[in-house]
């Protein structure tokens, strides 16, 4: 219970009320949770079992899988459910628990995408040097970092959000507990914590965007020396590291860099990437990466 509360269950509003769109919201979040979940296990258990997929760059990707089903695990199921319960309650130490776990995994998440930036750039950037300065050590240090540094992040969210006073309003206009939609409900002035959610939450965001960015124009300033075939190959692996960036970074950037005011398209833009970019990430990465589907198809058809 939090020190200074006399609430101690929350009622989450969802996405809808409507009892129709509820059971659509029920059928669809189902099946793409579900397609999370294989996607990102069928990844991460490729890249365990292959001997062809050892390099720095599925090492980070096996991460970027795992974070992936986590972060989906923190608010997919919670909105499935609730989707065709009655009840919509959440206690206290549910909601709180939510709040760190999706900040935790959701940081991992970044991190993780940096560290693939910061992969592709040593490889083409420094292809001699590149088995020696991302050897197997530096790539274990470079994720423990990022395990540290979400665990880091998601503490200042949970320390914000447990010295919010709560004194009656209950009803979350959310489908997850996060700092926004709850700092909308304490009663007292929010704004210097709102002030805090920003400097935390939105710089890790906005920042992380600009390094990944420039990190990609680096890139794509450096391929002007190799050759057609090279190009190819650089840029293919790059776009689809793109493409995931903004997929994730674009609603992340939205929803946490402005002040305490909530828009009815913050449950949309959530959605995107809560549940859109853990469900696209494996796919993405997939579908653009022979080395990856050969792999899968060894392990896979092997065993059947």
């Amino acid at each position: 219970m939090a020190m200074n509360s006399s609430v101690n269950e929350f009622i989450l509003f969802g996405l809808t009320q409507d009892p129709r769109k509820q059971k659509a919201i029920f059928g669809v979040f189902l099946m793409f949770y579900l397609a999370t979940l294989l996607g990102n296990f069928l990844i991460v258990v490729t890249i365990k079992r292959s001997r062809t997929l050892g390099s720095p760059m599925y090492f980070f990707l096996f991460y970027l899988s795992f974070a992936d089903a986590c972060f989906s695990t923190t608010t997919a199921p919670r909105l499935i459910v609730d989707a065709i319960s009655q009840q919509k309650t959440i206690s206290y130490n549910e909601c709180m628990t939510q709040v760190f776990s999706a900040h935790f995994f959701g940081c991992m998440e970044i991190f993780v995408l940096i560290l693939m930036a910061f992969d592709r750039y040593v490889a083409i950037c420094k292809p001699l040097r590149y088995t020696t300065i991302l050897n197997r050590h530096v790539c274990s240090v470079l994720v423990i970092l990022g395990w540290v540094g979400s665990c880091i992040h998601s503490s200042a969210q949970i320390v914000l959000a447990l010295r919010l006073p709560f004194c009656g309003p209950n009803v979350i206009d959310h489908y997850f507990c996060d700092l926004q939609p709850l700092l909308k409900l304490a009663c007292m002035d929010t704004y210097v914590i709102n002030l805090l959610v920003v400097s935390n939450s939105g710089a890790i965001c906005t920042v992380s965007f600009i390094i990944l960015l420039i990190s990609y124009v680096i890139i794509l300033y450096s391929l002007r020396n190799y050759s057609a075939e090279g190009k190819r190959k650089a840029l293919s692996t790059c776009t689809s590291h793109f493409i995931v960036v903004v997929l994730f970074f674009g609603p992340c950037i939205f929803m946490y860099t402005r002040p305490a005011t909530t828009f009815p398209v913050d449950k949309v833009v959530a959605v995107f990437y809560t549940i859109g970019a853990p469900l696209l990430n494996p796919l993405i990465y997939t579908l653009r990466n022979a080395e990856v589907k050969n792999a899968m198809k060894k392990l896979w058809c092997s065993k059947l």
